[in-house]
């Protein structure tokens, strides 16, 4: 295991091109960091960094104390994951498992314990006999995972994983990671762009923007208190509502908010058809999709005087039918105050 620390780490492509703009995070021993953006926000660019198969423009990355700027992806001690399992096809699962510790020249008796204690933890022991093409996109990722896992290195990377698995399966194999992550205890970098994943798998989210880090933390904290707009936006599903201050007008239902507030977040699911105790905002809208989902309904509901969408998590089976006019009521205490201008929360 080993600490990863990134120091004003830059990528500067053909062209005067900024992909990563002088960035800064230390990832703990034994920790499960997730990097989360949309496309083209920087986070397999800078995995592939933290792995070697990037240069870096400026800055460094350290991990486990010593610095890797110049050393080649073997030389780092870490083991990567892709989306595309990158199994060799001609080999069977015990062939894959074994490859890359025989080019290491590890004696065979280690070979064999390692292969063996890794086909257990990930139950594929039944597949070790078996090519690639013979098994499912599930069992194939867990082969690579065994890859991974049989080097013993001192972190894990990650490369969005389940980005080719069914959404059943990507939800099974979710609980594989977190799992297996916790029982080997071993440093953790991965990359997605699918929020839900980030906030089930994470110790600490990153959630990337064109190539800066926007806020760094524990999914719930995120969650309970976004630091700037993108991440209301991008953090929650479904996401935060943003309404304007000019809104509610003259009505005094708003508390005070900190000077420069124009824009009120609320989370969906904090919309109520109940008012709360306590001092709390009402809105009124009309219904325009009544939307069951599971264990809850989405409502999503045009607002009465601006005409704005907004989006309700209710109860499942609440009743509140198509084209009727409802009252959502929102505690004081969960509006998020925003400056449209910064971007920035403003309290």
């Amino acid at each position: 295991m080993a600490t990863i620390q990134l120091s004003s780490v830059k990528k500067v492509y053909a062209g005067n091109v900024t992909a990563i703009h002088n960035l800064d995070l230390d990832i703990k021993d034994g920790e499960l960091v997730v990097l989360v953006g949309p496309s083209g926000c920087g986070k397999s660019t800078l995995l592939r960094m933290i792995a070697g198969l990037e240069t870096i423009t400026d800055g460094t990355i350290a991990i486990d104390g010593q610095v890797v700027n110049q050393k080649e992806p073997a030389e780092r001690d870490i083991a990567m994951v892709f989306q595309n399992y990158a199994l060799y096809p001609h080999m069977t699962v015990r062939g894959n498992l074994e490859y890359g510790l025989k080019n290491r020249g590890t004696p065979r008796d280690e070979i064999n314990r390692r292969v063996a204690d890794a086909a257990r933890i990930l139950e594929i022991e039944q597949f070790l006999d078996r090519k690639p093409r013979q098994l499912s996109g599930g069992q194939r990722q867990r082969v690579a995972m065994g890859r991974a896992i049989v080097r013993q290195p001192k972190a894990f990377l990650f490369d969005e994983p389940l980005s080719n698995l069914d959404a059943k399966l990507r939800g099974q194999m979710r609980i594989e990671i977190k799992r297996l992550q916790r029982n080997l205890g071993t440093t953790s970098v991965y990359v997605t762009h699918d929020q839900l994943e980030a906030m089930t798998l994470a110790d600490r989210l990153v959630v990337m923007n064109a190539g800066r880090i926007e806020q760094v933390g524990a999914p719930m904290e995120l969650y309970d208190r976004p630091e700037s707009l993108f991440v209301a936006g991008f953090i929650g599903s479904p996401p935060m509502n943003l309404i304007d201050v000019a809104y509610f007008g003259g009505t005094g239902q708003l508390p005070a908010l900190p000077s420069g507030t124009d824009l009120v977040g609320i989370r969906p699911d904090t919309l109520h058809l109940t008012a709360p105790d306590g001092p709390y905002v009402t809105l009124n809208a009309a219904v325009e999709l009544y939307e069951p989902v599971g264990g809850e309904t989405h409502l999503h509901l045009r607002l009465d005087g601006s005409g704005q969408l907004i989006v309700a998590a209710v109860p499942a089976r609440t009743a509140a039918p198509e084209g009727s006019t409802i009252a959502l009521h929102v505690a004081a205490a969960d509006l998020h105050p925003f400056n449209s201008q910064t971007g920035r929360r403003t309290d």
